[in-house]
């Protein structure tokens, strides 16, 4: 893995506490000290921390110690000790924060859940893949990848490997944790990505639990069915293929800027270190095994985002304290953010979005004509409309948009008696909510009256 971009990723300080949920740990952390974090994620001055200071429960000093006998003062709330979950998750944090740079609070939660998940392969349904993307070199990916390898369970590092070997390297007793660099090199192109298919196919199918492979092996060539299941981190230069994006937490870095600085990372040097938490995430969740099958979180999101984000939920709720909140609102922002990015399906759900806009604009009428809705759209200057096409959108254009929705103009008569094509608003009212419901006041639980007792009357 190439390390001379990401030996000096970017970080404002090592020490800045100025996040309001930051969970990071000190260093003393990782020799078993609970790592300094007061109620709701805020830095407590009475805990010791990435910047020196007394541990709660030491020493008194100032006031108290000055304080005269026989004055009775009020008694010391300290803060809650962390967890064993709560201290894992944190120390890992801090350490990936010392040497990465990630491009938001949220993403820094999601990674750290997502190396802890690793751990508990055996319980999920689905295997969340990781995909660490950046626009350019030098924007600190390899260099995740670098920590994430020292701390994942059971890594099986794949250059130059063959799928076969991979197929191979995969059991449903211990299932590995696959890690990909350069993984540009392996689907950038056409070309590439019809030579590694077989590799793709593997980390699709590899999502989900009882999705075997076959191949014919041995000398009498029988088929033989190999498991796929595994989580998998990917790191590259642009976007892997949909297929792995739409089963991944997407990690989207970005180039160090100038005065952001972090520890350089030294293999020999650093290591121990990243391996003393590896055990004490072993010892936190392997004892969880039964009881993580068995758990169905609430979660803010549904459908395939839903079965890449479980298991990460599930982890941060073992953990309790902060980590429920944080894993949930990492899941709302990074998913909702992805949602956009697909230029095919994102057009088509921004084209519905844009519509609804439109008919509230001129009133929500019944209908309105193809040409005046192909007008509005183009006009909107913050758009992707105007440069759809060599003139725009045209209503050709906005015909193929909405099909897929089962969505057409036809024949409709306007005020003043005159007859041309337009659209039906209530043609959208299904796609408007099943794509792009508009937010509103969460819905109150129904409350159901308790069935009475036989013998009493109703």
């Amino acid at each position: 893995m190439s390390s001379m971009d990401d030996a000096h990723p970017h970080t404002p300080s090592l020490s800045d506490t100025s996040d309001p949920a930051s969970l990071d740990a000190s260093p003393a952390s990782e020799a078993g000290s609970s790592p300094a974090v007061a109620a709701h994620g805020q830095h407590h001055p009475d805990r010791g921390g990435a910047d020196g200071g007394t541990l709660a429960g030491g020493p008194l000093t100032g006031g108290d110690a000055a304080r005269p006998a026989g004055r009775s003062s009020k008694p010391k709330s300290n803060p809650a000790p962390l967890s064993q979950g709560e201290a894992a998750l944190s120390a890992l944090r801090s350490q990936i924060k010392r040497y990465v740079v990630l491009p938001s609070e949220e993403a820094l939660t999601a990674v750290t859940l997502w190396v802890a998940a690793t751990h508990l392969q055996r319980a999920w349904q689905h295997a969340p893949r990781l995909a660490v993307v950046g626009p350019a070199k030098r924007c600190g990916k390899s260099r995740l990848l670098d920590v994430v390898t020292e701390t994942v369970h059971n890594h099986l590092i794949t250059v130059n490997a063959s799928p076969a070997a991979i197929f191979r390297s995969i059991t449903d007793e211990d299932p590995p944790t696959l890690l990909v660099d350069e993984a540009d090199t392996l689907f950038g192109t056409a070309k590439a990505a019809e030579k590694n298919e077989d590799l793709r196919g593997l980390l699709n199918a590899g999502h989900q639990r009882n999705r075997p492979t076959l191949r014919v092996s041995g000398p009498e060539h029988k088929p033989q069915a190999f498991p796929t299941f595994a989580m998998a981190a990917l790191a590259g230069i642009g976007d892997l293929p949909d297929t792995i994006m739409d089963r991944s937490v997407v990690i989207r870095m970005r180039r160090r800027a100038a005065g952001e600085r972090v520890a350089s990372f030294r293999t020999g040097r650093d290591t121990p270190a990243l391996h003393a938490i590896r055990g004490r995430l072993t010892a936190w969740l392997q004892p969880l095994y039964a009881q993580a099958m068995d758990m169905e979180p609430s979660l803010p999101v549904e459908d395939r985002a839903a079965d890449t984000w479980e298991p990460l939920i599930i982890v941060a709720d073992f953990a309790g304290g902060q980590w429920p909140a944080l894993a949930r609102t990492a899941c709302r922002a990074m998913t909702a953010y992805e949602a956009g990015q697909d230029e095919d399906s994102g057009l088509r759900t921004r084209v519905l979005v844009d519509i609804r806009r439109i008919f509230a604009a001129e009133g929500d009428p019944a209908t309105l004509r193809t040409g005046r809705l192909v007008q509005q759209l183009n006009d909107d200057k913050e758009a992707p409309w105007a440069e759809y096409g060599p003139n725009g959108l045209s209503p050709r254009g906005l015909q193929l948009l909405l099909k897929d929705y089962g969505i057409s103009s036809a024949n409709h008569r306007f005020p003043g008696g005159a007859q041309a094509k337009g659209f039906a608003r209530n043609q959208f009212l299904d796609a408007w909510a099943r794509y792009c419901p508009e937010a509103g006041p969460p819905a109150k639980p129904v409350e159901t009256a308790p069935e009475p007792s036989p013998g009493t009357p109703a």
